[in-house]
């Protein structure tokens, strides 16, 4: 027999999905080559098993600020052990690969500090770690694509047991040689019990069946809320349309703090629903349970069987986003195989290949192609749901930084949102769930599926002086953090805060004015007899722009006081770029306070944010 087989495991860390897509994307090519791979999650992988693992791929995302996917922490926690020594990997080889975005400050911070731990205990590389970038015009793919091929040489160079069939593999352009790796099952309605399902049962059974749920994601919803107010914030003349959104508890409420963030699953369009399902040929009406075609194999048919078959009408609407997100390169290659017109499968094969990728970025991800609208222009293509199933992007909650206070607005949340809308080759694109939103009155009393969490604002005790920088919508959580301290000043002392607010113009943009004004009067919250102060920044109502971080600036003096008496700053917005520039507003301050360096001055301002002092939350 010789030496066994060489195996390869592919750990993965992934927030919205895209280091799963990669995972399996670099899963299948060392397949392809002959060489087996499992994938997981690395919340479900047992890290100290690691030293009896030969070979790994770690592909990790970072999100903006810095932080690592949920399903990370654990597995993280673990690597830090200071008790495991620099030897407790010798036998290990690794490679990372990371996705980040390079607009922001800490790009691709996961990667690199997992990289270098993996060194510390004694593990060696395959190759130097890849970093992808979300701002690459090809998107992370652009840096995927050549470390895999170096991934491959290396390790057949190492060992060529790893790929029998050899490094460079030529993918049959006429056989789809993977198999779909979900199977649907189809079931005739008189079996089926007629029981009642609850709302939040069908959605926990939807979601918790679809391929696209990242590793141990809470299906079922936390509870539902119906809306009560829809307000248009901005004034006519704005470039933008910001609301203010009121809803209550449907039923059961949750215990929320200020600075939680919300997630709502946002309906799809039901004429977009019904043109793909006529497209590909379903039957809306069909009972399906969808599961892992492993099941076949490893007999474990009770995971089946726990499902009860839903619509595929329901299906479809819950779990699979075919309107607002773009398909993935590998949908374009699995639609090549079932393409019957010659032109269309010449056209998905080069989308499919290296030559292809930058057409494939121009015609797909920078056009915002919908699912829906890629299927419209390969009309000869007839993939079987299974694929789709597979392949459709996942519908995701979208998260919202909630503006409410649960003292202040008890059995309420509010949101404040902006509603995304933009012009692309002369195409409007909207954002889904911020136009469903905006469509929605309150005498339509439609129960909106919701999940609760922490976000990166901490809600903070009342003794804590804060500093709150929050341009545009960034305002939103300070708002609740404001009502919450309004209710304990009536019956106990409170620290001062200051807050700085930014938007293009005081006419047309300034959210939620009434409030914030009457908070920095006589003894409002944000009134300088209480020693905070408000402070406001129009970028556009002069010809030089004026940011939130000139008025940071300006007021170095209170800022610097009141971070001597140990306040906490707070950052929060929709802008990539805003949070480095207030910290290096912040930078030159302490700079010119102490006397310092900027090393010294950022290694401050790092102490306080360990401390839990500087806290930022940004969106794109």
């Amino acid at each position: 027999m010789g030496e066994k087989q060489r195996k390869l495991l592919v750990l993965y860390a992934s927030q919205t999905g895209n280091a799963l897509d990669a995972a399996e994307r670099i899963g299948r090519e060392a397949e392809r080559r002959g060489c087996p791979a499992s994938i997981a999650s690395t919340d479900e992988f047992d890290p100290s098993s690691l030293p009896h693992e030969e070979s790994v791929v770690f592909v990790v995302s970072t999100t903006g600020q810095g932080d690592s996917p949920d399903s990370f922490k654990e597995f993280w926690r673990f690597l830090l052990q200071r008790n495991l020594g620099n030897s407790w990997l010798q036998r290990l080889r690794f490679a990372v690969f990371g996705l980040g975005d390079s607009g922001y400050q800490k790009y691709n911070f996961v990667a690199k500090k997992l990289d270098k731990r993996l060194l510390d205990l004694g593990a060696t590389t395959i190759i130097e770690k890849g970093l992808g970038d979300d701002q690459h015009p090809s998107g992370y793919e652009a840096t995927l694509d050549p470390w895999m091929l170096s991934l491959w040489s290396t390790l057949y160079q190492i060992n060529p047991k790893y790929f029998p069939k050899g490094p460079d593999v030529m993918i049959p352009q006429d056989e789809l040689t993977d198999q779909p790796k979900y199977r649907i099952l189809y079931h005739k309605q008189e079996t089926l019990e007629p029981e009642l399902m609850a709302e939040s049962d069908i959605i926990e059974r939807a979601r918790g069946m679809s391929p696209g749920k990242l590793s141990k994601d809470k299906t079922k919803p936390d509870c539902f809320l119906k809306m009560t107010k829809n307000e248009v914030l901005t004034k006519a003349g704005s470039t933008k349309d910001v609301r203010h959104f009121e809803f209550q508890f449907v039923s059961s409420s949750i215990k929320y703090e200020v600075g939680d963030v919300v997630e709502l699953l946002p309906s799809q369009d039901s004429s977009a629903i019904d043109a793909f399902i006529k497209r590909c040929h379903l039957d809306p009406e069909s009972f399906i349970t969808v599961c892992p075609r492993e099941t076949e194999n490893n007999g474990s048919y009770g995971e089946v069987i726990k499902h009860v078959p839903i619509k595929l009408k329901t299906f479809v609407e819950l779990t699979m986003d075919v309107t607002s997100a773009s398909p993935r390169r590998y949908f374009f290659e699995v639609m090549s195989f079932y393409a019957t017109d010659e032109r269309e499968k010449e056209r998905l094969q080069y989308f499919a290949s290296a030559e292809g990728r930058d057409d494939l970025y121009n015609y797909n991800q920078k056009e915002r192609k919908s699912v829906l609208e890629v299927l419209v222009d390969f009309p000869s293509v007839q993939m079987p749901f299974e694929w789709l199933v597979q392949l459709v992007p996942s519908l995701k909650p979208r998260a919202f930084s909630i503006s409410s206070s649960p003292l202040a607005h008890p059995a309420q949340v509010h949101l404040t949102v902006s509603v995304v809308s933009w012009t692309r080759y002369k195409r409007t694109l909207k954002g889904l769930c911020s136009t469903w939103l905006a469509s929605l009155t309150p005498e339509q009393e439609i129960n909106i599926p919701v999940w609760f969490r922490k976000g990166s604002l901490p809600a903070p005790p009342q003794s804590l002086p804060l500093i709150l920088v929050g341009p545009g919508t960034g305002c939103a959580p300070f708002r609740g953090f404001i009502a919450e301290r309004a209710v304990q000043a009536e019956t106990s002392p409170i620290a001062p805060v200051m807050f700085f607010f930014g938007c293009r113009n005081k006419d047309t943009d300034f959210l939620y004015r009434d409030f914030w004004e009457s908070h920095a009067r006589e003894g409002g919250m944000l009134s300088e007899v209480k020693g905070g102060g408000f402070y406001t920044a129009f970028s556009r109502d002069q010809p030089k722009k004026v940011y939130v971080q000139h008025k940071i600036r300006e007021m170095r003096k209170k800022v610097w006081d009141l971070l001597c008496d140990g306040a906490a700053l707070y950052v929060a917005g929709s802008s990539t770029k805003m949070p480095c520039d207030v910290m290096s507003a912040l930078e030159e301050i302490v700079m010119e306070e102490t006397g310092g360096s900027k090393e010294m001055a950022s290694r401050w301002l790092k102490a306080l944010e360990k401390a839990g002092r500087y806290n930022v939350e940004a969106w794109s």
